[in-house]
């Protein structure tokens, strides 16, 4: 046995640390070279260390949590989002509704409703700062948390929210392995998500709460399998009022109740059941922010976008090169409300013309159906490929691993100042993570076969 083969996943876990120390205190988000170096680097260590047969679950484990300490005291470099929730959390702290005011209108009247108003304004950014916050009432609770704990500071704020989301990641590991026991799936698999490089710097480095609605919507899927729907009901509506993505996996859960029930009456109820808990558990957390301004001032905010962003799409592109042929300018407020219809549809065709009655076809109806929407929205950030990363680690597909890798291609936007985007760099992209997809599926057709 030679020295690299002997201590080879020793040097890849110090070569891994170093590589995230350098990516968590030494990286400006401008500087695309050096992001691509160590993005790539990382998934190289991330591929060998989850292949490697010398390392145990244990071991595994730790590096999953050690690999986030890392990041604890580092402010995000990617995003700036982080500034709009402590500007939420420490509004609700102060008892004012962070649903019914913009932060700009308190910048331009010279107010200072909190500390450090103008650090957090100037923080998110004038774009961010001009909407209504869009962030759901689990997710507003996390941002209050912070505020609590850390209501000057800005630093402080940043640790609390980045403890939060490294104990989801940990809920997600616990529920992401028995759920995946249960499946007589290799445990290993959810090592493709907690080791993944993407999720360490995205959610837990750049503070996106998807690991919070993911900790919830696995914790919610287990319940299912196990047959407790009311409570994976409960559950599933903790992860809609993180995150509302959660809200286009509904249709499908209809062959999961009424096809399994050798009494489809019986099932039917159970579906009618489920729906209604998801619906009272959402609208009750929503309860404490009520207004008659806030459904208004909500469906704007998430409204936007679809019809104002746009960002890494994929058809999306096509079809606004297409308006501009005919048209002559973008077309993304029409767009923008065509491509959910499609969305729906597609939906409503995998909810009842394909097989989705195991938990294996279900969850795998609930990734092509996310994928769907995914590829004709008009803004795909990095950190929205969480959800699909984890459904993948309970299916046959890989593809979403791929993507979590290309997905770095994106940031080259940010490399020019203003940010532009180089639709070259975006094709490539796509052009990877469709040719992965599609040898896939033409490998694992047995999913797809239409119900009889």
């Amino acid at each position: 046995m030679s020295f690299v083969t002997k201590y080879k996943d020793a040097f890849l876990i110090l070569i891994s640390v170093l590589l995230y120390f350098t990516f968590a205190y030494f990286l400006e988000r401008t500087d695309f070279n050096k992001l691509l170096f160590l993005w790539c680097s990382l998934f190289v260590c991330f591929y060998f260390l989850i292949k490697s047969k010398t390392i145990n679950l244990t071991t595994l484990i730790g590096l999953t949590i050690l690999f986030r300490l890392i990041f604890l005291f580092a402010i995000p470099n990617l995003s700036q989002d982080f500034y709009r929730f402590i500007w939420d959390g420490r509004m609700i702290l102060e008892g004012i509704n962070p649903y019914l005011s913009l932060p700009e209108t308190y910048i331009q009247q010279g107010l200072h409703p909190i500390a450090e108003t103008n650090n957090l304004y100037h923080g998110m950014g004038e774009m961010n700062g001009s909407h209504y916050t869009n962030y759901p009432p689990l997710n507003q609770l996390c941002f209050f948390i912070a505020a609590l704990f850390a209501s000057k500071s800005i630093f402080g704020s940043v640790i609390v929210l980045r403890v939060i989301i490294i104990l989801a990641d940990i809920g997600i590991l616990y529920f992401g392995k028995k759920l995946l026991e249960k499946l007589q799936l290799p445990v290993r698999n959810i090592f493709w998500y907690v080791l993944n490089p993407f999720v360490i710097i995205e959610l837990t480095g750049n503070l996106h709460f998807e690991s919070v609605m993911l900790f919830f919507l696995v914790w919610s899927l287990y319940l299912l399998f196990q047959k407790k729907w009311i409570w994976a009901a409960v559950i599933f509506a903790f992860s809609i009022s993180v995150k509302l993505i959660p809200l286009l996996f509904l249709p499908l859960f209809y062959q999961w109740f009424v096809k399994k029930e050798q009494k489809w009456i019986l099932g039917f109820k159970k579906l009618i059941g489920f729906y209604t808990i998801v619906f009272l558990t959402t609208i009750l957390l929503f309860l404490p922010f009520y207004s008659s301004e806030l459904i208004e001032n909500y469906s704007n905010s998430v409204g936007l976008w679809f019809r104002n962003f746009e960002f890494n799409a994929s058809f999306y592109y096509v079809f606004r090169e297409i308006g501009y042929w005919f048209r002559g300018y973008n077309e993304i407020a029409i767009i923008g409300k065509i491509t959910p219809v499609l969305t729906i549809l597609f939906l409503l065709f995998i909810t009842f013309f394909r097989k989705n009655k195991s938990m294996n076809q279900l969850i795998t109806a609930l990734l092509f159906g996310l994928c769907f929407y995914y590829f004709t929205a008009t803004t795909v950030h990095p950190w929205y490929l969480a959800t699909p990363l984890i459904l993948a680690v309970f299916t046959k597909y890989r593809f979403p691993v791929i993507w979590t890798l290309v997905i770095i291609l994106s940031y080259q936007a940010y490399s020019n100042l203003p940010w532009k985007e180089n639709l070259y760099v975006v094709f490539v992209e796509y052009l990877i993570l469709y040719s992965l997809m599609g040898y896939e599926i033409l490998k694992h057709r047995k999913y797809y076969k239409i119900v009889k």
